[in-house]
């Protein structure tokens, strides 16, 4: 079935503006969990190359980390794309729930 990412339900939604705002989503998004939700989230970046490099990455090793440390399941799937002309956008969801939902 072929899907866009824009098609999964969301659960929140991050407009990040600098590196600071990706560590403070990362945290929040680990204390929420993906586990047992049927939304993933979604993260708004600036559509400035080498800050949203930068910022995605923090988010993607971030929430393996958090996950790794809480001892929680890291089966998460994220897709990276252009959201509109001003922002890139990543939508993170766990693989069990996408499975469910039947992606």
């Amino acid at each position: 079935m072929e899907f866009h990412p824009k098609d999964l339900p969301i659960s929140k939604v991050y407009d990040l503006k600098n590196e600071n705002d990706a560590v403070e989503a990362v945290e929040d998004m680990v204390n929420l969990g993906f586990r047992d939700k049927k939304e993933g989230f979604k993260v708004l970046m600036p559509k400035e190359t080498k800050l949203a490099k930068r910022m995605g990455y923090t988010i993607t090793t971030g929430v393996t980390k958090g996950l790794r440390q809480k001892n929680e399941t890291r089966d998460v799937k994220y897709w990276t794309y252009h959201h509109d002309d001003e922002h890139f956008a990543i939508v993170l969801i766990d693989n069990s729930v996408l499975t469910e939902l039947g992606f």
